[in-house]
């Protein structure tokens, strides 16, 4: 038959209010983190991973037309020369 101490049953109900407090701090520390973090990003304006990808397809069509009018130009040059 145990019984129960009531300043230990305090002590306990104080540690746990207190773990939940310090949890509940945490987890508002981390949102203000993660809001702060967000904002700066948007503050610096930087593109999107799919505008990123956008751009470079619109690289690499470049650079293809450009290899293709350079032997254009290549085959011209020969042919006159």
């Amino acid at each position: 038959m145990a019984s129960s101490n009531p300043l230990l049953d305090d002590l306990a109900g104080l540690m746990t209010g207190a773990m939940g407090a310090a949890r509940a701090a945490g987890d508002e520390a981390r949102t203000a983190m993660q809001a702060r973090v967000r904002s700066m990003v948007a503050d610096m304006d930087l593109a999107e991973r799919d505008e990123v990808e956008a751009l470079k397809a619109i690289a690499v069509k470049a650079l293809e037309q450009v290899e293709e009018l350079e032997k254009r130009v290549a085959a011209l040059e020969k042919k006159k020369g």
